[in-house]
């Protein structure tokens, strides 16, 4: 990999003017990151990654191989991007029919993970912290903390900030059994305690 002072950038990846990348930011083998995007600071894209005109990656995110991240996608800080998953940013695509006017934004919120090989149909937010299995096709907006696997995907329980199962008592709490926060169900909504 090719080394400046603030990012660094295998010598086969194509990094087009107007963009903008922040220090420590890695980019790997056959990446193309177009004018107007916008990649945070200590990041990391594998690769043959995508990163489209007005795409904003925040810091720390984690961008497995074989992802193109359209126009019209945000991802917050500590998103993690797994290998394959797939964004939309047209709603009824067609060959034929012009409609670089209508991409539908797409917000994955910090921390969210994306399964490998997972569909994410455009316009349906990503929660904070939120799980998507792999493979899963998501058509509706995913809560935060939530797990959601299948196709189409359904919530099947909630993760914590660590990527922990979480198993609520009858009074509504629940611990990470790794870093040992206390969470909160609520109202069909989870928070974590301070």
């Amino acid at each position: 990999m090719s080394k400046d002072n603030i990012f660094q950038a295998h010598e086969t990846a194509v990094i087009d003017e107007g963009c903008s990348i922040g220090a420590g930011t890695r980019i790997w083998h056959f990446c193309h990151i177009m004018t107007g995007s916008k990649i945070g600071e200590n990041c990391n894209l594998g690769q043959n990654v995508v990163v489209s005109p007005g795409v904003v990656l925040g810091n720390n995110v984690k961008v497995q191989n074989n992802v193109s991240i359209y126009t019209g996608v945000i991802c917050q800080d500590d998103v993690f991007l797994g290998p394959s998953m797939v964004f939309t940013n047209i709603v009824n695509p067609r060959s034929a029919v012009v409609r670089k006017d209508r991409y539908v934004r797409t917000m994955v919120g910090k921390g969210a993970t994306i399964g490998a090989n997972a569909t994410i149909v455009c316009g349906n937010d990503i929660g904070p912290w939120a799980f998507i299995g792999a493979g899963a096709v998501i058509t509706k907006a995913v809560k935060p903390y939530a797990l959601v696997a299948g196709n189409p995907a359904r919530q099947i329980g909630w993760m914590s900030e660590y990527g922990h199962r979480l198993v609520f008592s009858e009074d509504g709490t629940a611990v990470c059994p790794e870093s040992g926060k206390k969470y909160r169900l609520e109202n069909d909504s989870v928070t974590r305690e301070e």
